[in-house]
């Protein structure tokens, strides 16, 4: 069996003891993935990582016209929804501009279903993914024990040998360090022989516990923000930059706000939807933390972080954590003068 090269070498060895002691199952919806959004043909490839997924996708009219991006996402196995989104434009191979005359990252949200016979469906609907209501297509994938790729690519290795990376995590994580930041490729290769382009390390959405110590609420602070314009001046001025999608449900989500670097006097506002939940939080090594019940969300809300003020180290740096039915989801945040830092809830 040939490895890629980018698998360590400790780790070839206890990888062929396995094959040859075991018979590999993969997990449903990790896989490859074809149909369409509306009219876009589309590569899908997904893997399971808990409940979150990684992967790419491909949107393209041919081999040698597509776009590829890194994909984010997560699946829900107690009601089978499914929603990813396109994180970082990868290659950009669209000389006919079949999606239009630049990048057009989306939003999924799906369900998962399987109508037997060793086929499963992926069925709903997609959005631009910095605004959920532009552009809506249906889209509908399938995937099949027979599928092969329109792409080879590095996570080709993964899909086929899911179990054995589900038992040795730190395969997975070789290949999505691989995935996201390959070497710098000649942009004339061929999408067969490689489909793979310069990128740059995302910021990872990861699950964490969160120490017992750190859920001390603290009271805002009392003191006025040195500019003279308002919070909801700088909400609408400001430009709006998507840092995660995060899925809701449940009675009530959690949301605590800390400093992400050194503590220097960072404050923020909070809007929901264009409306002002707090201002003025301090933000500080302990959680300064609100609830928002899930009653009250539309199926797809805005959550907007202004930095009132840039602290003595600018920018304005924090880390939120959603707590959604026990479940734990980071989001690494920055704000400046110029723009500020978007988180959208959706319902699945």
């Amino acid at each position: 069996m040939l490895l890629p090269p980018f698998i360590p070498k400790w780790l070839r060895g206890s990888i062929l003891f396995f094959f040859i002691c075991g018979q590999i199952h993969a997990q449903p919806i990790t896989g490859i993935w074809k149909g369409k959004m509306g009219s876009t043909r589309v590569e899908l490839k997904l893997i399971r990582k808990g409940d979150s997924l990684i992967g790419t996708s491909y949107y393209y009219d041919s081999k040698s016209n597509y776009r590829r991006y890194s994909v984010k996402g997560y699946f829900d196995g107690s009601n089978n929804d499914v929603i990813w989104w396109d994180d970082v434009l990868i290659e950009d191979k669209n000389p006919h501009h079949f999606m239009g005359t630049g990048p057009a990252a989306l939003l999924a949200s799906a369900d998962f279903n399987c109508p037997g016979e060793g086929v499963m469906k992926l069925d709903g609907t997609s959005s631009l993914k910095d605004d959920r209501q532009k552009d809506k297509k249906e889209l509908h994938l399938l995937k099949g024990n027979d599928a092969a790729t329109v792409f080879p690519d590095e996570w080709d290795f993964l899909i086929r040998n899911y179990v054995y990376g589900v038992n040795n995590p730190q395969v997975v994580d070789s290949i999505e360090q691989y995935a996201f930041n390959p070497a710098p490729v000649n942009s004339s290769v061929s999408a067969v022989d490689e489909p793979i382009a310069t990128t740059r390390q995302s910021n990872a959405i990861v699950e964490k516990a969160i120490p017992a110590s750190s859920e001390k609420q603290i009271d805002a602070p009392s003191f006025i923000p040195p500019s003279e314009q308002t919070n909801e001046e700088r909400f609408i001025s400001r430009k709006k930059i998507l840092q995660n999608v995060i899925p809701v449900k449940g009675d009530s989500i959690e949301l605590r706000f800390y400093d992400n670097a050194e503590i220097d006097g960072d404050s923020i506002a909070v809007f929901l939807n264009g409306h002002l939940l707090k201002e003025h939080i301090l933000l500080a090594e302990q959680a300064y933390i609100m609830k928002i019940a899930v009653s009250d969300l539309q199926p797809d809300n805005e959550l907007v972080m202004v930095a009132e003020n840039l602290g003595t180290i600018p920018p304005n740096t924090s880390l939120m954590v959603a707590i959604v039915e026990e479940k734990h989801y980071e989001a690494h945040l920055q704000s400046t003068e110029g723009s500020s830092a978007l988180v959208r809830l959706v319902k699945p």
